[in-house]
């Protein structure tokens, strides 16, 4: 009988070509471990050619999930499992695996045409670039072709069961049955038996494979996490983005409109969305940026929740309908997805590169509110937050996401709707008739700043709005630059009231004063949460804050600030935050920089604070 190994948390990385079916290999593989009760974090990596040619380096497609009976939330820094269909997934990603890591090859593709595509001189089996690696080699297309001949298949519609034979031997190897994935495969091909049975015949195959041949691999188990109670369910980040949204139009007991153009990574919003109708969400697909964003502001116009999205690019498209927004006081939220620029630059990679084009990006003095998800499940609550105050403030909002956040996944538990607290919107007055129709339509709730929200056809509240510069008293146009200076004022301090309203900031690890304070924002919350938690084993000279709201910072962050010695920003751009910080809180921080297209490494950030806090004198900073 195979022995097995216990590890508490492992990494894994499937790799192969784009039309390989990595991202289904994956998805269902975490179906399994969340069901399996094991906690888990993954990492989609697309590549960003649409088309790439067959068996080269730029047509990629990776999956990495980690997996564990700890708490998880990275998708982990070097795979110990590499599952490689062909050379160039081997030569993309052999660079990010572990010493002694287990690969798995489908040695049917090592032919010397595509080591040649993958640009390999020699094939890395015999050349001695394994050397160190547990290799496990499988012909994965001829052992498929095998399980699926009695069905009368072609051996191009049977190689497309390569995926589901190799996940068969992943589920062994990871000491799972094929039962999950069979009863999806049942349900998603209900339809189509040929392609249901010879699915179904690959997975069995694959795991049959690894229960009869005599791998070098032993199966590797891992225990269920242990959850606090409750409901959980996977949940990938647009996924909770866009329940997020529609709840909060539930809380608000409005409809919600959304309009968007196609652009990654931002689109699956859309696809996410267009199958909420029945919760009150309209969608449209517009034919252009400048279009999508003007219907979801004449979507709020006439009463709904406008709602759009896109990437940095989109978003600058955008921006003279965002300056629209803020001086018609329309509620609107924008989601940017952000992605590798400038430009086109690395469209489905993540980066957070967009953070000065959301807090400063616009003309004029254009003030926005801007928050920022950390997690897959959190989007859920930050969409509902942005919603919260895009309607109470009357503003548009703008909420920063990434590539990373949109396509991963985690454990998330199915909240109580009940504990959400509703959303109240700025509802139209009562008619005060000794006040003029126009100056009502522009009364200020004094703690908000906010003017009332009156759709089209309000009896009695009919009102001109536009983005010529109104009179502060009564909504008239009015080029009077007194006048001017005092609306300027009165939409920035519109954005400021919105600090009166949001939570402080809190800790995520640490104390609230000490040496070094490391501030994080959006997808870097995960390894810097790790990194932190692990110096502070050895050395609690480390705190860790993680901002949710960027403008305004919540009202205690500089008191906060001042506590420390030094602040050390990771972000995945320049150093953005590290600026804003500077510009807001006359401080310079350690500006720790990465814009690789990929997650920060638990690694990297641990080395780094562990060399920053050595490097401090008591009392000083680096």
């Amino acid at each position: 009988m195979t022995s097995k190994t216990e590890l508490e948390s492992v990494v894994i990385r499937l790799a192969g070509d784009s039309g390989d079916g990595m991202q289904l290999m994956g998805s269902q593989f975490v179906s399994t471990t969340a069901k399996l009760g094991n906690d888990f974090a993954t990492f989609p990596d697309y590549p960003a050619e649409i088309r790439a040619p067959v068996g080269t380096t730029f047509g990629v497609s990776a999956y990495q999930i980690n997996l564990g009976s700890i708490s998880i939330t990275t998708a982990g820094d070097e795979p110990q499992v590499l599952v490689a269909f062909n050379p160039a997934a081997l030569k993309v990603n052999l660079a990010t695996v572990a010493k002694h890591a287990t690969i798995l090859l489908n040695s049917d593709a090592f032919n010397s045409r595509n080591l040649s595509k993958a640009g390999y001189d020699e094939d890395p089996r015999t050349s001695g670039v394994l050397d160190g690696y547990n290799v496990v080699e499988a012909d994965i297309t001829r052992l498929t072709l095998e399980s699926v001949k009695e069905l009368g298949l072609s051996k191009s519609d049977g190689g497309r069961c390569k995926n589901l034979w190799a996940l068969g031997l992943l589920l062994w190897m990871f000491d799972r049955d094929t039962k999950i994935v069979g009863e999806w495969l049942e349900q998603k091909f209900a339809k189509k038996e040929i392609i249901r049975d010879a699915n179904l015949a690959a997975l069995r195959a694959g795991h049959i494979y690894g229960e009869t041949a005599e791998l070098s691999v032993s199966p590797i188990t891992v225990k269920a996490a242990e959850f606090p109670p409750g409901e959980y369910r996977s949940i990938m980040g647009d996924e909770a983005l866009a329940l997020g949204l529609a709840a909060a139009a539930e809380k608000a007991n409005k409809p919600m409109m959304f309009c968007g153009y196609p652009i990654t990574p931002a689109s699956s919003l859309l696809h996410r969305l267009s199958r909420l109708g029945d919760m009150g969400v309209g969608t449209f697909q517009a034919e252009d940026e400048i279009a999508a964003v003007c219907s979801a502001l004449g979507a709020s116009f006439g009463g709904a929740i406008g709602v759009t999205a896109s990437s940095g690019p989109g978003i600058a498209l955008k921006t003279e309908a965002l300056g629209l927004a803020v001086n018609t006081e329309l509620p609107l939220v924008v989601v940017n997805a952000q992605r590798g620029g400038p430009s086109t630059g690395l469209p489905t990679k993540t980066e957070q590169s967009d953070l000065y084009q959301a807090v400063y990006g616009r003309n004029g003095d254009t003030p926005i509110p801007v928050l920022a998800t950390r997690a897959p499940g959190d989007c859920f609550y930050v969409a509902i937050e942005a919603v919260r105050i895009a309607l109470r403030h009357m503003t548009p909002v703008i909420l920063l996401t990434d590539g990373y956040l949109q396509n991963a996944a985690e454990p998330w538990e199915i909240p109580d709707m009940d504990a959400i607290e509703p959303i109240e919107s700025n509802d139209p007055p009562a008619r005060d008739e000794s006040v003029e129709r126009q100056a009502q339509a522009f009364t200020r709730n004094p703690d908000t700043k906010a003017r009332p929200w009156i759709p089209p056809g309000t009896p009695d509240l009919m009102h001109r709005i536009g983005g010529i510069e109104k009179d502060i008293d009564t909504g008239h146009i009015c080029y009077d630059s007194d006048n001017h200076a005092e609306m300027s004022r009165l939409r920035a301090d519109k954005v400021k009231a919105v600090a009166d309203f949001i939570p402080k900031q809190a800790m995520e690890l640490g104390n609230k004063k000490g040496r070094l304070l490391v501030i994080g924002w959006g997808s870097t919350y995960g390894p810097i949460f790790q990194a932190v938690k692990a110096v502070r084993e050895t050395n609690p000279d480390v705190s860790y804050a993680h901002i949710t709201y960027i403008n305004p910072f919540p009202k205690n962050l500089g008191k906060l600030i001042d506590s420390f010695d030094q602040v050390m920003v990771p972000e995945m751009n320049m150093g953005q935050m590290s600026t804003l910080l500077k510009d807001r809180f006359a401080i310079d921080p350690i500006s720790l920089t990465q814009v690789t297209g990929q997650p920060f490494r638990i690694s990297a950030l641990k080395k780094k604070i562990l060399a920053t806090i050595k490097a401090m004198q008591p009392g000083e900073a680096a």
